[in-house]
């Protein structure tokens, strides 16, 4: 990590954490609501209730995905800057071959 300054290794270090964050909100979604299903089932099975927590939940999953990744899906400004610097880096070890 020596060739990243201070302030891009800080960058990468919050977007991890955004990611982390994330994956621990879709794993207690998913434990939550497959609770919620097996106590709909056991105890009302007559009535389902249980997918509108689900669906419920799940817009605000969907909206913390949306933050964490939704918008470097279409060609970012960061993906253009990283992309420039790959092919900058390319370039260099072509004209010095180690």
């Amino acid at each position: 990590m020596e060739h990243f300054n201070r302030e891009e290794i800080e960058h990468m270090r919050s977007r991890v954490q955004a990611m982390r964050g994330f994956y621990t909100h879709l794993l207690l979604y998913l434990l939550i609501n497959l609770t919620l299903l097996i106590v709909n089932t056991v105890r009302n099975p007559e009535t389902w209730w249980f997918h509108y927590t689900a669906l419920g939940w799940g817009v605000g999953l969907l909206s913390h995905w949306w933050g964490v990744f939704g918008a470097r899906i279409f060609f970012s400004r960061e993906w253009e800057e990283r992309k420039i610097r790959d092919l900058l880096e390319k370039e260099k070890r072509k004209q010095n071959p180690s």
